[in-house]
């Protein structure tokens, strides 16, 4: 979804872009990958297109806070790389700035001062209004004057315009006009709105998102329990349920005609049951994996599992009850070790992925010419 902006006369203002979504590997991580480095420290040695992946994951973490999300592009940032909006308005309402360029060192007040020129020329230029905050978001943190000057706003509002007043290079680019303005504007601001987020905070945020495990090799965070299945069949089971009767009245035509009827067989009661058991253990990996590795993670363990049982499934079997445990039998001793989520999953998962594959049509029991 994307913000419209109102066009502005003076031309150069930035796109409005959505943040693009970070890339899934092509095969499956080994589990656990990475060495003990600290994310901290490898953050340090980040190159600038890494630290931009790095922000733009750590932006999906960010994004549950507010109400959209965009990075500016185009021509220039004016001032701004991450823009978090707080209402429907974008900006033109509530919002916070997040300042992310990459730098070799610790964030200076050279650096500092033309960013902050950027944001308030922004203002005077009617291409946003004021945000709530303005946050430095520096691979190296900031140094220890930039540091010193944002824990006094007063201090740091006086500096600003000294260094506005002399008329520096980051200067030059503004018209008299224009500066006059930008310091007419900083004289009225708070400037406890600039801020610096340090890189331990950016780790407490980017912690929380998919990306967090995959990109720095630590453990995988702990699995929520399993929910029990419900006593009647989910219309979303509808498909596998429907082929599993299908064994059942294979075995025993007389009394296994629906579910409900294979529900109540003595013998194939309870394995339907565990059927729909490891079901929901594979459906609560699935959600799993969505909220703790990239994108396309479960896929590709899903598409291991379909691949090393499908030839198991097309061979002859006496029946559909024969072919659905030897494709069980199948999935339990698949070498899935070079997945990622294979450390915290369990045998009736695996069993659970053949019924979703079964559910998705890839897998069937009972062949109409048996």
């Amino acid at each position: 979804m994307s913000l419209a902006t109102q066009p502005h006369a003076g031309g150069g203002a930035p796109e409005l872009i959505d943040f693009p979504v970070p890339v899934v590997p092509g095969s499956p991580a080994p589990a656990l990958p990475g060495s003990p480095v600290p994310p901290a420290h490898r953050i340090y040695f980040y190159s600038p297109d890494e630290w931009e992946v790095f922000i733009t994951e750590w932006a999906t973490g960010v994004a549950v806070s507010y109400r959209q999300i965009k990075q500016l592009g185009g021509s220039g940032d004016r001032g701004v790389d991450v823009a978090a909006f707080k209402t429907d308005r974008g900006l033109e309402d509530a919002w916070d700035c997040f300042q992310a360029k990459h730098y070799d060192g610790s964030l200076t007040v050279s650096d500092a001062f033309p960013e902050m020129l950027k944001i308030f020329h922004g203002v005077v230029d009617a291409f946003y209004c004021l945000p709530d905050r303005y946050v430095f978001v520096a691979p190296r943190g900031c140094g220890p004057t930039l540091n010193r000057l944002l824990s006094k706003p007063t201090d740091l509002r006086k500096k600003f315009l000294e260094l506005l007043d002399a008329r520096g290079t980051a200067t030059r680019q503004y018209d008299e006009q224009a500066l006059k303005s930008i310091r007419e504007l900083a004289e009225t601001t708070d400037f406890s709105i600039f801020q610096s987020l340090e890189l331990n905070e950016m780790l407490d945020i980017h912690r929380k998102t998919q990306y967090f495990a995959a990109r720095f090799g630590t453990a995988l965070p702990a699995r929520p329990p399993v929910e029990q299945a419900p006593e009647v069949p989910a219309p979303s089971e509808a498909i596998y349920v429907r082929k599993l009767v299908d064994v059942y009245n294979e075995q025993d035509p007389a009394s296994c005609s629906d579910v409900e009827s294979v529900a109540a067989h003595a013998k194939h009661g309870p394995h339907l049951q565990r059927q729909r058991e490891a079901f929901y253990s594979a459906e609560a990996l699935r959600l799993y994996a969505r909220d703790s590795v990239p994108d396309g993670t479960y896929e590709l363990l899903q598409d291991d599992v379909y691949i090393g049982v499908i030839d198991t499934a097309e061979a002859n079997h006496s029946s559909g009850l024969a072919r659905l445990r030897a494709v069980l039998t199948q999935s339990g001793q698949l070498d899935l070790g070079a997945h990622t989520l294979i450390s915290m999953s369990n045998l009736k998962d695996r069993q659970g992925i053949c019924h979703q594959l079964a559910n998705a049509d890839k897998l069937t029991w009972v062949e109409v010419d048996e």
